[in-house]
């Protein structure tokens, strides 16, 4: 099976096209904007002409895209997670290949949730910010292109690999400077919102199975359990072996901001995001994962305690 995957080196397209390249049965070629690619190509800034002559001449089976833009504003994020994917419909439309699209959405699109529920596939998307309305707009234009397709919309992934600006990256760097230092009392802010954290190799497991079956539409890719990032925080103390004291800054939830020691001044820390959370998700969010299990066979195999091994992991390698 040919398989082309676009964003090999972004933080879950490392781990798709490890998956992938255990596999003895799968061609894989990578696509993107790096030197390292195997064809450098800017979906953003090409034209759908000169990525469906790329098409034709490789003629894969399957186009997994997994590139994509998680920080910026609303011109940028447009581009990259909107424009990008229309170009790739557009490609696939117009290539006489007739791949399968394997689109990654994500956990984004359907915005802020009932606390104590179960997000499925069927609910109305109405994302809180605009990382969220560009990947929906995207997985807009996956369903409306009349391709073979299917939208994996991942919730929140973790473990190896974890960007450090995100907020578990953001948590470890923290308590790593804490250890360093010699602080006993970490302050940290942002610790009250409830999320599904799934491990990026489980979300590789899920896109590889996505690429062999011919499920189309929507399918959630998370663990089924919303975590508090308090107690996220208190997982990742033990397994760092912190013996100090963990507080909670008080405030509304925002993003998560870390003091150690003495408390910075109420100025310091005091402005709540502009959207609630890094990704306009509000207090709360936890998928409905039987539509993965029933179409796909795929069920999370790594539990959230080791995915913060390989975050410390690598955090307390940094210098």
């Amino acid at each position: 099976m040919r398989v082309l995957l676009i964003g090999a080196n972004g933080y879950l397209g490392r781990f798709v096209a490890d998956r992938l390249l255990a596999d003895p049965a799968v061609q894989l070629t990578a696509l993107g904007r790096g030197d390292d690619a195997d064809v450098r190509f800017d979906l953003a800034s090409g034209s759908p002409g000169a990525l469906t002559r790329f098409l034709d001449a490789v003629h894969p089976g399957v186009v997994i895209n997994c590139a994509g833009a998680t920080r910026g504003g609303a011109r940028d994020l447009t581009r990259h997670n909107t424009v990008a994917v229309a170009t790739v419909c557009e490609a696939l439309r117009r290539s006489g290949c007739g791949a399968r699209l394997v689109q990654i959405g994500c956990g984004a699109e359907y915005g802020p949730s009932q606390p104590g529920s179960s997000t499925a596939e069927d609910a109305v998307p109405r994302p809180g910010g605009p990382y969220g309305v560009s990947k929906l707009a995207a997985t807009e234009l996956v369903l409306g292109s009349g391709l073979d397709a299917v939208v994996l919309r991942v919730f929140s992934p973790a473990g190896p690999g974890t960007p450090a600006g995100s907020p578990l990256g953001r948590l470890a760097e923290a308590m790593r400077r804490a250890m360093q230092s010699g602080d006993g009392e970490l302050k940290l802010g942002g610790l009250g919102v409830q999320r599904d954290f799934i491990d990026v190799r489980d979300v590789a497991r899920a896109v590889h199975a996505a690429s062999l079956s011919a499920a189309q539409g929507v399918i959630n890719i998370g663990s089924g359990r919303a975590v508090r990032l308090r107690d996220a925080a208190a997982m990742l103390a033990r397994v760092a072996g912190y013996g100090g004291a963990l507080h909670e800054l008080d405030g509304p939830p925002g993003p998560l901001r870390a003091t150690i020691g003495h408390p910075r001044s109420e100025s310091d820390h005091a402005a709540p995001a502009a959207y609630p959370y890094p990704d306009g998700c509000g207090s709360w969010q936890q998928a409905d994962v039987r539509t993965a299990r029933d179409r796909l066979g795929w069920r999370p195999r790594i539990n959230l305690e080791e995915s913060l091994a390989d975050i410390w992991m690598e955090a307390a390698c940094r210098i």
